[in-house]
């Protein structure tokens, strides 16, 4: 049975969640198309892209992403106190920067703004607190981002229709050891798939953009930017006043940086390890997982799974499938039970491999 959203993406159990959307259609509409021969790796970089542009704007931050042929993950840690202390201004201005807001604030955040009636503001200060909670808020962060690229590649197909699935997938990651697993099957994706070989060859993809020290492709903006010349604005929003800006509009967002590492998690809005033990981890285990290769478990295994607590030979055993294991949250056995007895659920699935990987914890 569906649950619905807000029981899946609860605050109060944890800020971090792995996400994942699929095309809806047949054909690799974001790769290699096996039935027309027509290659859409581009479309690749316009999520990407566009993934960092979001993130510029909501109080939502990016620690992983990685764009496949025909769907894509990303691990995002949402940050509501810091839209909570934003003040009316700031909400207003980057909630402007994606819609193009009602009369009366268009107004307000103009030279006009000493005009505005008692009625005027009073509407306005409404607005201000629906549009802060929009912007800590998963669902309009994946809203706008699949509307986005949809539109996008309807016009480069020249058709109409779904290009995603209804619902995006989520899942709760409750502890350090389920974030570290998650970040590494979403960086791993491209390897375990057989379209790369190591990390640094992983494209479109945040393990590659941290190594690389890039950002966004020259090539993709420019083929982007001719797409949006026949881009009109998305109708279907909140209100008739309050349109999704065009594509040419939106591609003037800066993009936001990928999270910082940060072993000591002296900070909040930090990953909560060193990054070169992450990346020692990333490239150990991708020799294992590679298709091409037999594999086998290494003698010496990355550091940061002794000091996660997490068995390094379940955990390479099931690098390939793991979070396919779980279903609405992911983390330690203990973990997984108290979030049970918080939902009032009688099982979570999941707790039979996390007992696995993590037997080290409860041991």
């Amino acid at each position: 049975m569906t649950r619905p959203r807000s029981t899946l993406v609860s605050l109060s159990d944890t800020p971090w969640y792995h996400v994942v959307s699929r095309c809806v259609r047949r054909a690799y509409l974001c790769g290699e198309d096996y039935f027309t021969q027509q290659n859409f790796d581009h479309r690749r970089g316009w999520i990407e892209t566009r993934i960092r542009e979001l993130a510029s704007v909501f109080a939502i931050d990016v620690a992983a992403y990685a764009v496949m042929s025909n769907h894509y993950h990303i691990v995002v840690r949402i940050d509501a106190d810091r839209a909570r202390v934003w003040d009316d201004d700031e909400v207003l201005k980057r909630w402007t920067r994606l819609f193009t807001g009602p009369a009366f604030v268009q107004k307000y955040l103009s030279d006009a703004r000493d005009t505005m009636s008692d009625g005027e503001l009073s509407r306005l200060g409404e607005l201000v607190s629906v549009y802060r909670e929009r912007l800590h808020d998963l669902s309009w962060f994946m809203r706008i981002l699949n509307e986005t690229i949809a539109r996008m590649a309807n016009a480069e197909d020249n058709c109409t229709g779904r290009f995603w699935e209804g619902r995006f997938k989520s899942q709760a990651l409750l502890d350090d050891q389920a974030l570290l697993v998650a970040m590494s099957y979403v960086d791993l994706n491209p390897i375990r798939a057989g379209i790369a070989e190591t990390p640094e060859e992983s494209t479109y993809t945040s393990i590659k953009s941290r190594i690389d020290g890039l950002q966004t492709d020259a090539t993709n903006s420019e083929i982007a930017n001719n797409i949006s010349e026949i881009i009109s604005p998305v109708q279907d929003t909140p209100s008739a006043a309050d349109h999704l800006r065009s594509e040419h509009e939106l591609q003037k967002l800066p993009e936001a940086p990928l999270m910082p590492f940060e072993p000591t998690n002296s900070l909040a809005a930090v990953i909560p390890f060193a990054f070169d033990d992450y990346l020692e981890l990333v490239d150990t285990v991708g020799r294992v997982i590679h298709p091409a290769k037999r594999g086998c478990i290494p003698e010496a295994t990355p550091a940061i799974l002794d000091r996660l607590a997490i068995d390094a030979e379940s955990f390479i055993n099931y690098a390939d499938h793991f979070l396919k294991e779980f279903g609405c949250a992911v983390g330690t056995p203990q973990k997984l039970v108290d979030l049970a007895a918080h939902r009032q659920s009688r099982y979570l699935r999941g707790i039979a491999t996390a007992r696995k990987v993590f037997a080290k914890k409860t041991a």
